[in-house]
């Protein structure tokens, strides 16, 4: 292929090899149904995901916390298997099988060899069409979601990123808890979480993706017949429901500073500002720019902040996208006494680089970073799953190896100087975690000022 392949709403087949000669193919069928599939040469194994973009975003109110809940129930058995069959069917493979929720959609998978695929099949679409959401296991599983919530709270970490998306989106649905909040649990009842389960757990709703060993035709006959025996109309007609707007969102800070006291030996400490979006023509800019800043041992963040002070053990940068909106962010785990000093030298460094640039040296690791780890990724079939997932629901095309490598080598150091003055313009906030009060990075950031974008 050459180029990014378009994945239109309206278009029912599509097939083109992509780089490393893998066979993508995709069908819409009549119903809604939307199936991608990617044939690996050589591959035994295969990962297979059921997606449904519907995330913790789209939850309204007295559902928050429901799209998580039902990843959870869906687990717990239909009218044909129950919670122990569909654990044994994978196990007795040596299959492995799990499910994601996240803020713009829900994903559940396995991976399995190739002679499995029916198998595989046949238990995740029952698990999707037909759970019974048993009044008795829905109470047994709300406990299991308060326990994993409570665990999460005693991860400091955790703790923390959840207030910085808080505090950096503020009222955005983005900003909300992936989980829920204990008492949204605690006050959810069967018949709201059924009610979100019938409303986005739809024909016209759902995408799956394989990648590996996998027979397009085969698949597509497999998944036809099990909606079909699950009980779905697939005759009627339905439109793929639309995919988000790209357009990037309006986002009015929640908060400059966030801190949760707690008597512990070490601070976590985020930093970001909001970013871009999922679809933005800067994505690749912003992935070098990460690179150099913060994404590895040889960036500025870890040199300056580990190698030559010794102030952190983890120091790193990030940058997630979604459909309307995204973060640019800092993290680092130090000292509560050295937050401030430790929030001052990461905004020193990236206002450095926006005012001074990067050198041609930063330039080619971080393209052998991110090229290398690109290529290294996609030896795995749950990777190239996940990227069929995105390209569908997210971005509306795929991207290859190869196309991916062209886009990085047209980066140029102004690219990624520009957009760091782009990111240093936007109002801060900060999050932590730790043994110290929020007066401690009030004196940083009020000394901050904004560098003019490069002409």
């Amino acid at each position: 292929m050459k180029g990014a392949v378009e994945f239109p709403l309206d278009l029912t087949e599509l097939s083109f090899r992509a780089a490393g000669e893998s066979l993508v193919r995709r069908t819409v069928l009549p119903s809604g149904v939307r199936i991608v599939t990617e044939q690996v040469p050589g591959s035994r194994s295969l990962t297979i995901g059921y997606w449904v973009a519907v995330g913790s975003r789209d939850e309204q109110p007295g559902h928050f916390g429901s799209t998580h809940f039902l990843e959870h129930l869906l687990f717990k058995g239909t009218a044909e298997r129950s919670a122990l069959d569909i654990a044994i069917a994978f196990d007795a493979v040596g299959g492995e099988h799990n499910a994601m929720t996240a803020k713009e959609y829900t994903c559940y998978y396995a991976k399995v060899q190739d002679r499995d695929l029916n198998m595989a099949v046949e238990v995740l679409t029952d698990m999707i069409t037909s759970s019974l959401l048993d009044p008795a296991e829905f109470e047994t599983e709300r406990g299991v979601i308060l326990e994993e919530l409570a665990m999460a709270d005693d991860d400091p970490a955790d703790v923390a990123n959840e207030r910085f998306f808080q505090a950096v989106m503020g009222t955005h649905p983005l900003g909300r808890p992936i989980g829920g909040r204990p008492d949204t649990i605690r006050d959810a009842t069967r018949d709201a979480v059924w009610e979100h389960y019938r409303a986005n757990y739809r024909p016209q709703d759902l995408v799956v993706t394989v990648a590996g060993a996998v027979d397009h035709d085969v698949l597509v006959a497999a998944v036809t017949r099990s909606l079909l025996q699950a009980g779905w109309d697939l005759g009627e007609y339905a439109a793929p429901v639309g995919r988000r707007s790209g357009t990037a969102a309006v986002i009015n800070q929640g908060q400059p500073v966030s801190v949760v006291h707690r008597p512990l030996e070490q601070a976590n400490l985020l930093i970001g500002v909001p970013g871009l979006v999922a679809a933005d023509d800067r994505r690749v800019a912003m992935n070098v720019l990460t690179s150099i800043f913060g994404g590895g041992m040889s960036s500025r963040l870890f040199q300056e902040v580990r190698e030559k002070r010794g102030l952190a053990y983890s120091v790193y940068a990030f940058a997630p996208g979604y459909s309307d909106a995204g973060i640019f962010g800092m993290y680092a785990g130090c000292t509560p006494a050295k937050a401030g000093q430790v929030t001052e030298i990461m905004l020193d460094e990236l206002h450095r680089l926006a005012e001074h640039g990067v050198t041609a040296n930063e330039m080619k690791r971080a393209s052998g970073q991110l090229s290398g780890a690109s290529a290294l990724a996609l030896e795995d079939s749950d990777t190239r799953m996940s990227r069929l997932g995105r390209s569908e629901i997210t971005l509306g095309e795929f991207v290859d190896l190869d196309e991916a490598l062209r886009r990085l080598a047209l980066v140029t150091a102004d690219d990624v100087q520009q957009l760091a003055a782009d990111m240093v313009s936007r109002p801060f906030s900060v999050a932590a975690v730790g043994a110290l009060e929020e007066d401690a990075f009030d004196a940083v950031l009020s000394r901050r000022t904004v560098p003019q974008p490069p002409s």
